[in-house]
Parts: C-alpha cells; sequence; structure tokens
C-alpha cells in the first residue's frame, strides 16, 4: 500500500523533473541509477531513501525540502469539495499540459505575454 507521505514526494520529483525539462533517464543517469526506478518514486510505489532523496535533490537543483513543501495542505480531496472552482485541479502544476503553457507562456516576450494574459483573462469571464 502506497504511503501519501511516498506519493506526495513522488509527485514533487516528477514536479521538478518536468519543470527542468530532465526525462526520467537523464535523472536517473544524474543519480546513478535505473529510470524505472524513477518510475516507481515518482508513482509511490517506492519509497526514497534519505540518501537517494538528498541526491535527487542535488540533480534537481532544489533543497530536499522542496519535496515535502504542500504537506500540511488539505489532501487534494478535501481541497476541491471546499473550492468553488471543482474544475481547476488542486495541484494545477502537475499537470504536464498546463506545466508545457507556462513554460511556453513564459517564453514569450513580456509585452506579448501581458496582452496574451488579458486576453485569457477576457475569455475565461465569458466563459
Amino acid at each position: 500500500m502506497k504511503h501519501p507521505v511516498d506519493v506526495h514526494v513522488g509527485k514533487r520529483i516528477r514536479h521538478r523533473r518536468w519543470m527542468v525539462g530532465m526525462t526520467q533517464q537523464q535523472l536517473a543517469e544524474k543519480v546513478g541509477i535505473k529510470f524505472q526506478q524513477i518510475q516507481k518514486y515518482e508513482t509511490g510505489m517506492n519509497r526514497v531513501s534519505a540518501s537517494r532523496l538528498w541526491d535527487i535533490a542535488e540533480a534537481l537543483s532544489v533543497p530536499v525540502a522542496f519535496f515535502f513543501e504542500g504537506m500540511d495542505a488539505p489532501m487534494p480531496a478535501e481541497t476541491a469539495a471546499q473550492s468553488n472552482e471543482a474544475s481547476v485541479p488542486a495541484d494545477i502544476l502537475a499537470d504536464k499540459e498546463a506545466l508545457e503553457l507556462v513554460r511556453s507562456y513564459y517564453a514569450i516576450p513580456e509585452n506579448q505575454r501581458r496582452r496574451l494574459f488579458e486576453l485569457a483573462r477576457v475569455l475565461s469571464d465569458v466563459a
């Protein structure tokens, strides 16, 4: 049975790996393990040891504490039940498409990005 902390840490590993644009294979090579082990960590199937988490944190250029951020927050089901915006996932950046959209957004020059932001705001108000 998966422990909620292991699942959370795994999601944070995947989230950070996506943020830096790294594949499971690349992370595995930096840490010195097989990519299948990274898969197991990211799904919470395998627990990450303290020393391995340290190595992963170094490879992803974050402090170890990064992987535990958000643990004090309510669980996703509780958050969705309390939210008026149930259509937006509690951890929006855990969605690969959303993360790629954010990366693309910040690649746009600032003046154009601001105009795109205003357009998105208007479109969401209409919807």
